[in-house]
């Protein structure tokens, strides 16, 4: 493989080392004659979340979720190509399909990683790629068991509260859970509808697109899904209530 680096971007700090470090070095490593030549490193800060330990990380955690039911089928593969493709371009998705198919042939200890992660990326990021995890689980229509508990379980090593997990998942289940769009706006049915239009507010400013500007136009892009979901929710909502 002559190049590599359009599907990681800006740079790999954080994730070349831990237990994450031994996951990507066979990932990428079997990818190149000769060792790993032309993959863009970098010095981490801590105080900044690069778009390549974003996007590895991503990968990493996508294969805990996809191995959580036991087995990995051709259509399950399909439908992650075409989620890499919508995000990330033709290329990127090439590049990160092979990573993935590589990670998947490891075993990657789910709690080590999704502890080192959660370290490292500021929670922004982590509720982003929560998000994102969503979406793969989903791909099939719905989120399984199996899955769901995987989620939970990233969920806790990043630290992130209930509230935040539950606002995540809940456009996912709006097909068996009539109270979703109170979930997404993190308040309970018995709120006024000042609160409401208050919870909107909140809530479009946390997920607005602009708070993951650091990880590249490929990641801002798809954390539009997250605000399109706050802004369905709130209609949905007003709808419900007649809220002008």
């Amino acid at each position: 493989m002559g190049s590599f680096g359009k599907f990681i971007g800006g740079g790999l700090g954080f994730v070349l080392g831990g237990p994450i470090g031994a996951l990507v070095g066979f990932a990428i490593g079997s990818m190149f004659d000769g060792g790993v030549t032309g993959l863009p490193q970098q010095t981490y800060n801590g105080n900044h979340t690069s778009e390549g330990d974003f996007k590895m990380s991503l990968l990493v955690l996508m294969a805990c979720v996809m191995k959580a039911d036991g087995r990995i089928v051709k259509s399950e593969l399909d439908v992650v190509k075409k989620f890499l493709v919508a995000n990330f371009g033709e290329q990127g998705a090439l590049e990160a399909l092979q990573i993935l198919k590589n990670l998947l042939e490891q075993d990657i200890n789910e709690t080590e990683v999704a502890n080192q992660i959660g370290f490292n990326l500021n929670y922004s990021s982590k509720l982003e790629l929560l998000h994102l995890l969503f979406q793969i689980a989903y791909a099939d229509g719905e989120v399984d068991a199996k899955e769901l508990d995987t989620l939970q379980r990233i969920s806790f090593q990043f630290r992130v509260n209930q509230l935040d997990f539950e606002s995540v998942k809940a456009p996912y289940m709006k097909h068996i859970d009539r109270d979703w769009a109170y979930k997404t706006l993190e308040i309970e049915p018995t709120v006024s509808d000042d609160e409401i239009k208050k919870a909107y507010r909140t809530m479009a400013k946390k997920y607005h697109p602009d708070k993951v500007n650091d990880l590249g136009e490929d990641i801002k892009k798809s954390a539009t899904e997250k605000f399109r979901t706050i802004n369905e929710a709130y209609e949905n909502l007003k709808k419900q209530r007649g809220i002008v």
